[in-house]
């Protein structure tokens, strides 16, 4: 039988982070104090400082105010090249053929 490890969310992971990047803790202190393994904390820290916008990005399902996000940006992506395609259609319709 396989052993799972313990689930954490982003704010879980990035208070862990920040509590070695900013206040200057040891992370050996960190992961004692919060029951994470050292070289967990370690690969977080190394997640963090590779890519911060991007890290702890899940299990890949969105919250619904995420999904909500992704979708409208999805929406006016999708007007606006109907917008672009309409434009060219009137300007190709206002010009009479000679």
């Amino acid at each position: 039988m396989a052993v799972t490890g313990k689930r954490y969310d982003k704010d879980f992971k990035l208070g862990a982070v920040k509590m070695v990047l900013e206040k200057g803790r040891k992370v050996s202190s960190v992961a004692a104090d919060l029951g994470v393994g050292y070289d967990t904390l370690l690969r977080w820290i190394k997640e963090f400082s590779t890519d911060p916008e991007n890290s702890f990005r899940g299990s890949g399902r969105l919250r619904p105010d995420e999904e909500e996000i992704r979708r409208l940006k999805r929406e006016n992506q999708d007007l606006r090249e109907e917008n672009a395609i309409l434009k060219k259609a009137a300007a190709i319709f206002a010009n009479p053929r000679k």
